[in-house]
C-alpha cells in the first residue's frame, strides 16, 4: 500500500502540473493565496452551520435555512481548496508526504469528509423533524463537534507542513 502511495506521489510530482507549479515564477504563491481563500469559504460557513447545530441561534434561523445559505458557499470553498491543494501538492508531493504533519492533515481531512457524508446521509435526512428545535439531536451535535474539531485540525496540520 505504501509503495502504491509513493508511486502516485512521484507520478503527481513528475507530472506536467508539478513541473508547471515548480517552474512558473508566481504560480505557487498565487495558488497558496487562493488555497487560503478557499479554506475561508469552506470553513467559515461550515463552522457557522456547525455552531447552529449545537443550538446557537435556534430562535433566529432554522437548521434548513442555515444549510440552504451556508452549505453551497462551503461547497465552493471545498472545490477551490481541493483543486489548489492538489496543484500545491504536485510541486513537492514526496517532500510534503514525508513531513510529520502530513498523516495528521490527510487523516483529519478524511475524517472531516466522512463526517459530512455520515451527517447528510444519516441524521440530516430527518431534518424536517427537528429543524426548528432548540436542542438538535445528539447525532447532529456530535457531527458538529467532529466537524469543528476535524477542520480545525486540518488547518493546523496544514500550516505545520511547512515546519515539520
Amino acid at each position: 500500500m505504501l509503495d502504491l502511495l509513493d508511486s502516485l506521489l512521484k507520478l503527481l510530482q513528475g507530472s506536467a502540473l508539478g513541473q508547471t507549479v515548480r517552474s512558473a515564477e508566481y504560480l505557487y504563491p498565487v495558488l497558496e493565496a487562493t488555497h487560503i481563500l478557499g479554506i475561508a469559504l469552506l470553513v467559515g460557513p461550515a463552522f457557522t452551520f456547525d455552531v447552529r447545530l449545537t443550538g446557537v441561534g435556534h430562535r433566529v434561523v432554522s437548521v434548513t435555512t442555515a444549510a440552504r445559505y451556508l452549505l453551497p458557499v462551503s461547497h465552493i470553498g471545498f472545490a477551490i481548496t481541493v483543486i489548489t491543494g492538489i496543484a500545491l501538492l504536485s510541486a513537492q508531493a514526496t517532500v510534503v508526504a514525508g513531513a510529520g504533519a502530513a498523516p495528521w492533515k490527510f487523516g483529519l481531512l478524511i475524517l472531516a469528509c466522512l463526517n459530512v457524508l455520515v451527517f447528510h446521509y444519516g441524521i440530516y435526512r430527518r431534518v424536517d423533524e427537528w429543524t426548528d428545535s432548540a436542542v438538535t439531536p445528539v447525532a447532529a451535535r456530535v457531527g458538529a463537534g467532529v466537524s469543528l474539531t476535524a477542520w480545525t485540525g486540518v488547518i493546523f496540520a496544514g500550516r505545520l507542513l511547512a515546519y515539520t
